[in-house]
């Protein structure tokens, strides 16, 4: 059952004419809050959010806890309160720990829904519940039932969070192997997954892919067509590899004669384990048809696997892309190297976006001045203040390549479903599949390979654990960059060449971390972050206050933050301050 927003329309309990005066009001708000939020919010399949309406209007504790008994039928994730009216706070609130919740309050002048909203907001700060508060900047008529344009961003903010909550919860986090040569996110933090995010763990062996792969524990049919696909579109690029020689220990290492038959089984496998496979059930192997539950997944790779194995570059990018040989689809978070944080900040980019999350490594700031000095050219436009290096060693979504177009005829991201056929051929052809440098791969493999050859809006994120704060978060808003090819050239080849390349130029504030690119590269957490179309720091930001992670750097304009009501009472000149306050003082949302 998909996680839904209950809405409770809540009223006036006085009867004998305040409350039947007002029944059809109250419920025309609620239904224009579940029409506004079914048709713009979508679950990661791309059906679009259920809404479920309370059985009654709510005027009384009797009432609420009726509403609560439906709910719970209803697998309610968040619920949404609306009234035009002053109503009885206490009595009537959502008293659920569990559920996201936010007040709707109309600004209308016949009745104090804003006495009301304030009311509420009170008691729920009082009983350390954060909730979040919406009231329209102008005055309404009673008998207005639209939605306020402002009301509607805050609605659409909080509903788009909510959900992401929802679809996270009683999921499973399935790492693939151990930890990636001590990368600090790939120690999987069981507390945070359960405590934060209602995600289980889960811990696969490799030796569980090499027995599917020896028993033929796969469908053979999607096999046969996997492998045909691949074939037929994944054309092979430079190969770093020719003409040397190299010693005897990498050479007696690659074990694998036929790559790409051995990487098809491997992306089947995971996806398997991943979400369970009827077929397998048909072919006797019922325990392995159910999977792991999973919403994401990291895979560990370096170095046990990949030093004899093919590595999993081509199935972390087609995983994670919005199409595969099925044609389009509904992305996967595949972390590279089991980076765990960095698959959650995957997760948290998709949910919330229904794109295509792309993994990346954050690899070197270039100021002006050492682009001038390399190439004897300026940079311009986006790029004019310096330029970050994303670069990922082969597994990053197809989707990057800004081969897809827009309305407008312009390199864009897009909601999955929203893929043509001439994007996903686009995104092909710009992508070649460069063989592993055999150095670092012994096992051998195929990185994705390809330049964002685009300017296109996208934020930057990343969680990280900080010892006495807990999960932290950053964001970046900006735009990659697409350099004169020239420039590209000079400055691609200084770093691997057989891997996928973003140009990345952050939205400056000229303060803190923002002040100039060099200080987002200088304050970033860690050596990954993972980039999704479109400017949505927003939307990040409600979701962490709803999980009660410390957004330690962005840069969103500050009339497009929104957190709970309760937020301000630790403060409202430092919000950076108040924020890491109230996060350490609610805790995790799952306690």
């Amino acid at each position: 059952m998909y996680p839904k927003i209950g809405i409770r329309p809540t009223i006036d309990g006085r009867w004998g004419g305040v409350r039947e005066s007002l029944e059809e009001k109250t419920m025309a708000m609620a239904k224009a809050a579940k029409e506004l939020i079914e048709s713009n919010v979508f679950y990661q399949d791309g059906t679009p959010v259920e809404c479920v309406i309370s059985p009654c209007t709510i005027g009384s504790g009797a009432e609420a806890a009726k509403c609560a008994d439906y709910f719970s039928t209803q697998n309610v994730c968040a619920t949404l309160a609306v009234t035009p009216c002053w109503c009885y706070g206490s009595e009537t609130m959502d008293l659920d720990p569990d559920h996201v919740k936010a007040v709707w309050g109309f600004n209308g002048t016949e009745r104090p829904g804003a006495v009301y909203l304030a009311a509420v907001m009170s008691a729920f700060a009082q009983r350390g519940l954060p909730a979040f508060s919406m009231y329209g900047h102008d005055v309404q008529d009673i008998e207005d039932n639209t939605i306020p344009e402002d009301v509607k961003e805050k609605m659409l903010l909080w509903a788009k969070g909510a959900i992401t909550v929802g679809q996270m919860k009683n999921k499973a986090y399935v790492n693939l192997g151990g930890v990636s040569m001590g990368i600090a996110g790939s120690y999987c933090d069981v507390p945070f997954m359960q405590k934060y995010l209602g995600i289980r763990a889960e811990f696969v062996d490799l030796t569980e892919v090499l027995r599917r792969i020896t028993l033929e524990i796969y469908d053979k049919d999607e096999y046969e067509r996997a492998l045909a696909w691949i074939k037929a579109n994944c054309k092979v690029g430079y190969n770093k590899n020719e003409g040397k020689d190299f010693p005897e220990i990498i050479k007696k290492s690659g074990v694998v004669k036929d790559e790409w038959e051995f990487i098809a089984k491997f992306s089947i496998i995971v996806k398997d384990i991943m979400y369970g496979n009827e077929k397998l059930g048909e072919m006797g192997w019922h325990e392995e048809a159910l999977g792991k539950n999973a919403i994401v997944a990291g895979f560990q790779g370096q170095r046990n696997w990949t030093d004899w194995l093919p590595n999993a570059d081509f199935t972390e990018a087609i995983m994670a892309s919005s199409f595969d040989w099925n044609g389009k689809k509904m992305p996967t978070p595949l972390a590279t190297e089991n980076d765990t944080l960095n698959g959650i900040s995957m997760l948290f980019g998709t949910l919330l976006t229904n794109k295509a999350p792309c993994f990346h490594d954050v690899r070197t700031y270039w100021s002006p001045d050492a682009v001038k000095r390399v190439t004897g050219k300026s940079l311009k436009g986006k790029a004019k203040d310096g330029i970050i290096h994303l670069i990922n060693s082969g597994a990053t979504a197809l989707d990057c390549t800004g081969a897809a177009k827009g309305a407008d005829g312009k390199g864009t991201q897009k909601q999955w479903w929203d893929m043509t056929e001439e994007d996903i051929k686009a995104c092909i052809e710009a992508t070649d599949w460069c063989p592993a440098d055999r150095e670092y791969f012994r096992g051998g493999g195929f990185s994705s390979h390809f330049r964002t050859r685009a300017e296109m809006p996208v934020t930057m994120l990343r969680v990280n654990i900080v010892d006495g704060i807990g999960p932290v978060i950053q964001i970046a808003e900006g735009y990659t960059c697409d350099l004169p090819d020239d420039v590209h050239e000079k400055l691609d080849k200084r770093t691997d060449p057989t891997w996928p390349t973003t140009w990345f130029a952050p939205i400056l504030t000229g303060k803190g971390a923002f002040t100039d690119v060099y200080s987002v590269m200088a304050n970033w957490g860690a050596n990954h972050g993972v980039t999704v179309g479109g400017h949505v720091g927003a939307e990040i930001i409600t979701l962490c206050s709803m999980l009660r992670i410390h957004v330690s750097m962005h840069n969103v304009p500050e009339e497009k933050v929104y957190r709970p009501h309760c937020w301000s009472g630790f403060g409202t000149e430092n919000a950076e301050a108040a924020d890491l306050a109230a996060c350490k003082n609610y805790g995790p949302m799952y306690k």
